[in-house]
């Protein structure tokens, strides 16, 4: 086993003679002939996350529950090579682009750019090796007060088809307060369209846990944007009113899930895009899930214009990780993001990235309990 820390940090921390941050660096195993390494980081509150060089992915997210018991909330698995097998996203860091490209194409400055499809004729997270299937830089930046791992990434321009040399960072960081936060930054030398977002599956009752469905979930959106029949929005804003997908007051996942309603009938459940309202902040959640067998809480801070509600539909159980296989609705993802398609409706806010611009963005997941 190998400890890394930073000497910046060591110093600093003994200095105030308080306890380390530390990432501890284990191996994973091996991609495309490569080895692949596992990171712990470890707070004082005792939450435990675990992300992997390969995808930028999040294997594991240990935190209490109201009896201070700690439990894995999130879907992964204990080496590499299921990663490098599914097509699930399961913990994945998500790019270029999240969510979905209608048709595989998109517009920009005139040029048609056509992406290479892998879900039908539409492009799903980035196409068939995107960046969840990239081996990251990996570098430890914790500070004295807490621990951060930095990846990088440079894409080439054309990769998957997207225009650009795209030269990405993504920070996370575990902080004293039970928050795994995320910061997103990049560059590109030409005009191109950027979703980073990152697909963790969550059951805050454990990983391996039959369903989400008595979860309950409150949403900060008064509109979501409905689907055509293969997942892409038609370019119609809704408002959430009156329908299954008001969960402005918090609602029990389950219980609107199998109404008769065209939407939940394309998504096979949900699997939609939700608008945030205005303001988003870092200061105030945007999206709060709540599971009243174990206690637990996670709250989702994000500054992105919406995110994407998916109820683990198209688990079957054949994927079989750490806590058992993972069935049917039995975990969803919060993917904060901007609005799937976006570069090919107008009246969407914009995922295009210019020369000179620097992309930003930060996603919190904070976790807490409740007796």
């Amino acid at each position: 086993m190998k400890t890394v820390i930073s000497l910046v940090a060591l110093t600093a921390t003994l200095a105030l003679g308080a306890s380390v941050p530390k990432i501890e660096q284990l191996p994973f195993g091996q991609a495309d002939g490569k080895p692949v390494s596992l990171y712990l980081l470890k707070n004082a509150a005792g939450m435990e996350v675990t992300i992997t060089n390969y995808g930028g992915t999040v294997t594991s997210i240990k935190v209490p529950d109201r009896n201070k018991a700690l439990g894995n909330v999130a879907l992964g698995f204990d080496n590499v090579a299921p990663y490098v097998a599914t097509t699930s996203y399961f913990g994945a860091l998500i790019g270029r682009y999240g969510n979905r490209i209608g048709k595989g194409e998109f517009q920009l400055d005139g040029k048609v750019y056509n992406i290479h499809p892998n879900e039908g004729s539409n492009v799903l997270h980035g196409g068939p090796v995107g960046f969840n299937k990239r081996i990251w830089d990996a570098k430890d930046v914790s500070t004295d007060k807490a621990p951060a791992l930095e990846l990088h990434y440079v894409s080439p321009d054309g990769e998957m088809g997207f225009p650009g040399k795209l030269d990405v960072t993504v920070r996370y960081t575990l902080d004293a307060k039970n928050g795994l936060e995320i910061e997103y930054s990049a560059t590109t030398d030409k005009p191109t369209v950027l979703n980073l977002t990152n697909h963790t599956y969550f059951n805050l009752a454990g990983a391996g846990s039959d369903t989400v469905l008595k979860h309950r979930l409150t949403i900060k959106a008064d509109h979501f944007t409905p689907i055509d029949s293969g997942l892409i929005p038609t370019g119609v804003v809704q408002a959430v009113a009156g329908t299954p997908f008001d969960f402005r007051k918090g609602n029990v996942i389950g219980s609107r899930i199998n109404e008769v309603n065209d939407q939940l009938k394309l998504g096979k459940g949900y699997d939609h895009n939700f608008v945030l309202n205005e303001p988003r902040t870092l200061k105030d959640w945007a999206v709060r899930v709540e599971d009243p067998s174990s206690g637990r809480v996670m709250e989702v801070y994000t500054d992105q214009p919406a995110v994407q509600f998916y109820t683990g539909n198209f688990l079957d159980g054949s994927a079989v990780g750490v806590g058992g296989p993972f069935k049917f609705r039995s975990a969803i993802c919060l993917e904060t993001q901007h609005y799937p398609d976006s570069p090919n409706h107008p009246n969407f806010p914009s995922a295009v990235l210019r020369p000179g611009e620097r992309y930003h963005s930060v996603t919190i997941y904070r976790f807490s309990t409740e007796q």
